[in-house]
């Protein structure tokens, strides 16, 4: 069972960092093209949903892990930022809210350095 959840924790985490790479691409000059930024969501949603799952679900399976450790709460926390600051993203991708292409490129930096954050901890899981 272990080994099952923690592939499905880590497929999840890649669909996010696959959400990441195609956002990079749209900050870097890309054009933002809907299909492209549809799927980039989608992959998102997915990932996102399967990482909070998978990941609560192996902190509740594996003895010596609690949900409320302080390694896990941080990686909730920034998981929830890391959305946020996507969300803002494609906002501004889509040219939405008043928001510039310059200012959307800023929130997906914020978000690839979330992400980054969020990695770190999931392998060094500071205080396990």
């Amino acid at each position: 069972m272990y080994d099952w959840l923690l592939f499905l924790h880590v497929t999840a985490a890649f669909a996010l960092v696959a959400t990441v790479v195609v956002f990079s691409a749209f900050a870097l000059g890309a054009q933002a093209e809907s299909r492209v930024l549809t799927v980039a969501s989608v992959l998102w949603a997915v990932g996102g949903l399967g990482t909070l799952v998978f990941g609560i679900w192996l902190a509740i399976y594996v003895k010596g892990y609690q949900v409320w450790d302080g390694w896990i709460i941080a990686a909730i926390v920034l998981w929830a930022a890391a959305t946020e600051l996507g969300r803002r993203a494609e906002v501004g991708f889509r040219g939405r809210e008043g928001t510039t292409v310059a200012q959307a490129a800023m929130w997906h930096w914020l978000r690839s350095a979330v992400v980054l954050a969020l990695l770190v901890i999931m392998v060094y899981k500071p205080g396990a």
